[in-house]
């Protein structure tokens, strides 16, 4: 009942080694590491049938996605798509980023700051804002898209899965392709990071509006690549991470706070997030005052000896009230109408005897928000906390509201990193998200849980 969006950046590129400003001239082409990550990210998605495959016409992009179809193995063909191609910075286009700072000192500034104000001049002389019109050749591709495989909005692809559509093109383009379907503007262009031959999936299912509901399942994943998370540049890092499975997420049972622990399976997920997390350099450590969170972020630190553990209640769980303890088909005998609007408005929603989401946010975010302000450029803090935790958390980062929680998914054991290159006081960049390789694959196939 759903359509897979799978968003492929294409493989390291002459230019990109030589920070070379690229846009859409068709100057530069894959190196051999370029193509390795080509090739190591069709292996990554071999078991995700394809219904369509579509691709930016740059030789840079076509190349990656004749790459990764050939390790596909599906004999399958890329739909060339000027759509796709990447965003406009033609009077830039071939200067090394050094040479752009020195010559147009105050645009590189505006479009590091705020790149949706930038202007640039054609060769005719006329002026255009080059990320607003790139947001609307977005707009116009995810409608297409949309219309072309709408059908499978309302049915299962192959073995029950959602269609899979595979889209491999560019850094800019694909951060616009993200906005687009989450509804949001392009001044949140700045709030994601898409590396070369990253890996980001999105489920779209038909909904009650025009257009269907959208959710971000994963953004930026690399370890196929070889190393488990993005580089981290001279700034604060935190990973959020989601904790591992309980019996009554594999129930569908709402939990909320009621102190329940891991089951086995949520043990073997933490000790996972633990062995993909070992290499990473972590210095402070945090986690929700409950049994199931504290479990997986010891998990994690067995790795990391003399790491500070500190619980908070700012990260404890929803107070789910009346309903916890309770299955879905319990909930609707008794509640029917508020489970119906909590699932379609949660943001109107009082739980019975509980908390509302925004009661979540302003306690979650809070929380957040000193712990970010707490560390200095070369630290990195891990968070473990819960579902609608770090939905909320996830969705004011990237500029959403608590009535958007549904377009984040946050599987048990799923890593998420976030950066803050100027500093907390600065705009937060999610670098990564839901990272889910070390539970077995690309895709997110948890256990959906309650909430």
């Amino acid at each position: 009942m759903a359509l897979r969006i799978v968003l492929v950046r294409h493989g390291l590129s002459s230019f990109n080694v030589e920070h070379r400003i690229q846009g859409r001239d068709d100057l530069s082409e894959l190196t051999a590491e370029g193509e390795r990550q080509a090739l190591a990210a069709g292996e990554a998605l071999a078991d995700v049938p394809f219904s369509g495959v579509y691709s930016s016409p740059l030789r840079r992009a076509a190349d990656t996605a004749r790459l990764m179809l050939q390790t596909h193995g599906q004999g399958l063909e890329a739909s060339l798509d000027d759509d796709l191609m990447e965003i406009d910075l033609a009077p830039w286009s071939g200067l090394l980023r050094r040479e752009l700072r020195e010559r147009f000192p105050e645009q590189e500034q505006r479009w590091r700051e705020a790149p949706q104000e930038l202007v640039l001049e054609r060769a005719d002389g006329s002026s255009y804002r080059p990320l607003p019109e790139l947001m609307v050749q977005a707009d116009r591709f995810c409608r297409r898209l949309i219309e072309r495989h709408g059908a499978a909005l309302g049915e299962d692809g192959p073995g029950g899965d959602p269609a899979s559509v595979l889209v491999v093109a560019h850094n800019a383009i694909l951060r616009c392709l993200v906005l687009s379907l989450l509804g949001l503007e392009a001044s949140g262009f700045r709030r994601l990071r898409i590396d070369n031959g990253s890996i980001s999936v999105l489920n779209l299912r038909a909904g009650e509006r025009q257009r269907p509901d959208v959710q971000l399942e994963s953004l930026n994943s690399s370890a196929h690549l070889g190393d488990p998370l993005p580089p981290k540049g001279a700034c604060p890092r935190l990973l959020l991470v989601r904790h591992g499975e309980t019996d009554w997420n594999r129930q569908g049972r709402f939990q909320g706070q009621i102190d329940i622990p891991l089951n086995a399976n949520g043990h073997a997920q933490a000790e996972a997030a633990g062995a993909f997390l070992a290499s990473v350099a972590i210095q402070r450590a945090y986690t929700s005052a409950m049994a199931r969170p504290r479990q997986t972020a010891e998990a994690i630190l067995a790795s990391h000896p003399g790491v500070p553990l500190t619980s908070t209640t700012g990260l404890v769980e929803i107070g789910h009230g009346l309903w916890e303890g309770r299955l879905e088909g319990e909930i609707a005998e008794g509640w029917s109408q508020l489970l119906a609007d909590w699932k379609r408005a949660p943001e109107t929603v009082q739980m019975p005897q509980g908390e509302t989401i925004h009661d979540v946010w302003q306690r979650s975010l809070s929380t957040w928000q000193r712990i970010a302000a707490s560390l200095s450029a070369d630290e990195t803090a891990l968070v473990v906390a819960h579902d609608a935790v770090n939905k909320t958390i996830l969705c004011a980062l990237l500029g959403l509201t608590p009535a958007d929680i549904w377009m984040i998914k946050q599987g048990n054991g799923g890593v998420t990193v976030v950066d803050y290159p100027n500093g907390p006081a600065g705009t937060p960049v999610v670098a990564a998200m839901n990272l889910t390789a070390h539970l077995g694959g690309v895709l997110d196939r948890t256990a959906a849980g309650a909430l």
